[in-house]
């Protein structure tokens, strides 16, 4: 079987260092917002030439705790798009605040940034768009729009650390960048995590008391905060990675582009914007012929996924905002058409070349 990630292959390569980093953590006795995790959050800030890194339980939290501490509440609007993971939303309807969805760019699968102005109303209070799948989202153009009616912008940067507009890295835009630590993505852990970025101390000191339960520390209680740390054994396996994530990402791309050399003339291939800088967290390609191809790839022994199969607006558990087929038909299109296919760094040329055969064979 071929899988969407190989996790095992990667452990192989870093089993020794990982195994003694968590050694060390366990003789030290500090599971909770220790040293590692300190260590972590100065790294990732340098990485992204922000001041403040703040570690939490996971990108969902890092989007709720953001979009809390900015003061969006009961009733605001935040701009967003339909074709992402459930946990946008989510953390949007933490706080009371409504999603307002805008349809997406067809290429990039990026939200459609020329009618984003079309959806704000007096009750807009911020945009939080995603750079899905490791494509970077025009952010010059985002924020131009953010600075003309005063608005908020939160990153979600889940699948696209590394990623960056003219050597400017994702994340380091808008008031706040949020990461997620998951096992697949391009950074992951061995369980679940998330990071915060920004510049701004006042936000960032507010954030670290709502993540550890409103408190600034000593049992004072300022504010009902929320329980989301990133614990000393992620962030020690997280330093391990982290020293390799740009030979990490050198290699997805080496992987996408043989990828699209294989397959431009059969299916739809990811786009990489001028300017841009894909970091190809998946492989995602376009055709109608998608579900024939995940089948034959199946009957191989490949695994394939549909990212996203239901865009937000369709989802059962979003029905009371009230969305029906039609609204985003660019998105809509899309969940019938899109497959993504394995991609991590130690996939091999082989596997790559047998993968585009069976497409080959199909379309």
């Amino acid at each position: 079987m071929v899988p969407m990630v190989d996790l095992k292959k990667q452990i192989r390569e870093i089993k020794d260092e990982v195994y003694h980093v968590i050694r060390n953590i366990f003789e030290s006795g500090q599971y909770i917002l220790g040293p590692h995790v300190a260590d972590l959050e100065k790294r990732i800030a340098h990485y992204h030439g922000v001041h403040e890194a703040i570690g939490v339980a996971s990108c969902t939290d890092a989007l709720h705790l953001t979009i809390d501490a900015l003061g969006i509440k009961q009733g605001d609007e935040v701009i967003t798009t339909p074709f992402t993971f459930f946990a946008t939303v989510k953390a949007i309807l933490y706080t009371g605040a409504i999603p307002v969805f805008v349809d997406i760019e067809p290429d990039t699968f990026n939200i459609n940034i020329s009618e984003i102005e079309n959806h704000i109303t007096k009750r807009t209070k911020a945009i939080l768009p995603v750079h899905l799948f490791g494509h970077p989202v025009d952010m010059n153009k985002i924020m131009h729009i953010a600075k003309k009616h005063r608005l908020r912008i939160i990153e979600d940067c889940a699948q696209a650390f590394c990623a960056h507009i003219r050597g400017r890295k994702v994340g380091s835009f808008g008031d706040a960048g949020c990461f997620s630590f998951y096992p697949s993505k391009n950074l992951g852990g061995y369980g679940d995590g998330g990071m915060i970025i920004l510049n701004n101390s006042r936000l960032a000191k507010r954030i670290r008391k709502l993540r550890n339960h409103g408190s600034p520390g000593s049992y004072r209680h300022e504010t009902v905060g929320f329980n989301s740390r990133l614990d000393e054994i992620q962030a020690g396996i997280l330093l391990v990675k982290f020293k390799r994530i740009e030979k990490y990402t050198k290699k997805r791309r080496q992987n996408a582009a043989l990828y699209s050399y294989l397959l431009s003339n059969k299916v739809t291939c990811p786009v990489e914007r001028e300017g841009s800088y894909h970091v190809f967290h998946q492989y995602t390609i376009r055709s109608p012929k998608r579900d024939k191809i995940q089948k034959k790839l199946k009957e191989k022994g490949i695994a394939s996924v549909i990212y996203y199969p239901v865009p937000l607006h369709l989802q059962k558990a979003l029905r009371f905002l009230g969305h029906q087929k039609g609204d985003f038909p660019l998105a809509e299109k899309a969940s019938k058409e899109v497959l993504s296919l394995p991609m991590y760094p130690e996939l091999e040329e082989s596997t790559i070349q047998k993968i585009a055969s069976v497409i080959h064979n199909v379309v």
